[in-house]
């Protein structure tokens, strides 16, 4: 039983002085702080310090090697670096506006590595890492830079009306600035806060209920974040509610008028279309009552020569000739012409009785 316990008291102690060696080696490397991650808030032109001191230990004999690099927040790229410090000697990454607003704040060689923006703007927003390697220790540092924008002046209104006996909403609106926004109304004037008033810290509203002329006065709104703040005031007032249902009837009056107008207005067009049919279907018919127009003599004339189908000739004046005054004219013989009386009896007309006989032209087609 002696050799069992001998054995394990022996077993104890060895892990009791490797315990006390390796606390002895993890305290004397080198060590970078404060440790953990940081979260560092800022507005946009403040200047930022961004923290990064280390310890070294005794065996920590190399060169010293400082970097700061912006972390890219895809992992599958490679990471930005924007400063170092190497060989006794400062480096500047990147574009010459980053290195004039970026500085070691301390002296690397003796231990502060941290580093300072002068101005910060929204585009330094990101993660940065703190890198101390001094062979043959090794340590690292990240911190969180958020750069914030202060709200701008915000914008007060009323939305709805200002009738008394009913609710009233003020409203206030930022309309740029780094979110979240918070908004407090309060009362300037005329009073303490309606008993009535809710409002909202994070739409803006102020919600007053049952609205009076104890209520009327100045309400100022103050739009703020962890970086800044604004505020925005509004004169409230109380009015006589209106008479809605005199508006209504109004309203369903004037409709009627302009619907009466519109139908009175289609009635004159079919008016005026049926009016204008009538006056073209009169002016188309043929009247029974009315005389046929009177022909003219000349017309007569030129119609009873084309009926019997007599030929113009140039230079042959024609004279009109009433029917009971017309010979009739007929061949009874190779000598012997009969003239027509207007008795109904024919003579023979001899030669030197009064007329001179006719003879047949054929330049005319014709006796002459």
């Amino acid at each position: 039983m002696e050799p069992l316990f001998t054995g394990m008291r022996l077993t104890v102690a060895l892990l009791f002085l490797l315990t006390v060696w390796l606390k002895t080696d993890v305290t004397e490397a080198l060590q970078v702080s404060p440790p953990g991650p940081q979260t560092v808030q800022k507005a946009v032109g403040e200047k930022v310090s961004l923290g990064c001191t280390y310890i070294s230990g005794p065996e920590d004999t190399g060169e010293l090697d400082v970097e700061w690099s912006k972390l890219n927040p895809d992992m599958t790229l490679k990471d930005q670096l924007i400063l170092s410090y190497t060989g006794f000697t400062t480096h500047y990454y990147g574009n010459a506006g980053s290195a004039k607003r970026l500085q070691f704040e301390g002296d690397p060689k003796k231990g502060d590595a941290s580093t300072f923006f002068s101005a910060v703007s929204e585009s330094d927003k990101g993660t940065y890492m703190c890198k101390v390697k001094m062979a043959p220790g090794v340590d690292t540092r990240k911190v969180t830079l958020e750069v914030l924008a202060p709200p701008s002046v915000p914008k007060c209104w009323v939305e709805g009306g200002e009738e008394k006996g009913g609710p009233v909403s003020l409203r206030c609106k930022s309309y740029q600035g780094t979110i979240p926004l918070s908004y407090t109304w309060t009362r300037e004037s005329g009073g303490t806060m309606p008993t009535t008033a809710t409002q909202d810290p994070q739409t803006g509203e102020l919600l007053i209920k049952n609205h009076t002329d104890s209520n009327v006065g100045s309400y100022v709104c103050q739009a703020k974040n962890a970086v800044g703040q604004g505020q925005c005031k509004y004169a409230l007032n109380a009015y006589n509610p209106t008479n809605k249902a005199g508006v209504i009837a109004g309203a369903v009056i004037g409709a009627l008028l302009l619907l009466l107008l519109l139908l009175l207005l289609i009635w004159l067009l079919i008016c005026c279309c049926h009016k204008r049919r009538y006056v073209k279907e009169v002016a188309n018919e043929i009247r029974e009552d009315v005389p046929a127009p009177e022909s003219r003599p000349n017309s007569r004339n030129s119609s009873f020569r084309s009926v019997l189908a007599y030929r113009t000739h140039p230079g042959v004046q024609y004279s009109s000739v009433r029917q009971n005054n017309l010979p009739s004219v007929s061949e009874s013989g190779p000598g012997t012409v009969h003239f027509g009386e207007s008795n109904g009896t024919s003579q023979p007309a001899r030669a030197g009785e009064g007329r001179p006989p006719l003879k047949y032209d054929q330049r005319y087609g014709y006796p002459v």
